[in-house]
């Protein structure tokens, strides 16, 4: 297994490792794996987040998406990275904040995908608990909201056993395929991730 080198990086240019995967931000040299892997699971991603223009995929696309993670980043309000297995070193998916609230709300909306030849290896339940984990304890966020189609039980059974609570649903919630979808809606608080830490340490003794 590869060691990741550690070095100072500031809290929205991370590299977070959670196994069996690690995170960082997306860089140039991601175009060619992003665009195969994003392709070849059209079919499974477009179910959940809509399909996209061929031109989607093209390299200007990819570099005008790093600009505006970039800006993001250096503005506070969005972190996005990429999630590689640590043994291959494969591009897996991705994972982002956005929306990042400070003041009284210290808030943000998380999103994730997985590649189709990568789900329900554990993979995206990693990375949600490795940002989660920096979320709380680095920008130190209160609390982080995600939401997911009821038929998408993967997405549903990964943000419950990242601890993750139901806390109602929203109709007409998000337009996808030129077409309303209703979604449930979740999140994590800041005392809720300190209560799991708590009983995972517990159970460790």
């Amino acid at each position: 297994m590869f060691q990741l080198k550690s070095s100072p990086r500031s809290a929205f240019d991370p590299v977070l490792v959670q196994d069996p995967i690690y995170l960082r931000p997306a860089e140039i040299r991601d175009f060619q794996s992003w665009a195969i892997l994003r392709e070849e699971s059209r079919r499974h991603l477009i179910a959940w987040e809509g399909d996209w223009a061929p031109e989607a995929l093209q390299a200007a696309a990819f570099k005008r998406r790093l600009k505006l993670f970039a800006q993001e980043a250096q503005r506070g309000r969005g972190l996005s990275l990429f999630i590689f297995h640590r043994d291959s070193r494969a591009l897996v998916g991705g994972v982002t904040l956005t929306n990042i609230r400070y003041g009284a709300a210290r808030a943000a909306t998380l999103g994730y995908w997985i590649g189709a030849p990568y789900i329900r290896r554990g993979f995206g339940a990693a990375a949600v608990a490795a940002v989660v984990n920096h979320a709380m304890d680095v920008i130190g966020l209160n609390r982080i909201e995600a939401a997911c189609q009821a038929e998408n039980t993967a997405s549903r059974g990964l943000l419950l056993k990242c601890g993750f609570i139901q806390e109602g649903s929203a109709r007409d919630y998000l337009r996808i395929n030129d077409e309303w979808r209703d979604h449930d809606q979740f999140a994590i608080t800041a005392k809720d991730f300190r209560n799991r830490e708590e009983r995972s340490s517990s159970n460790l003794r």
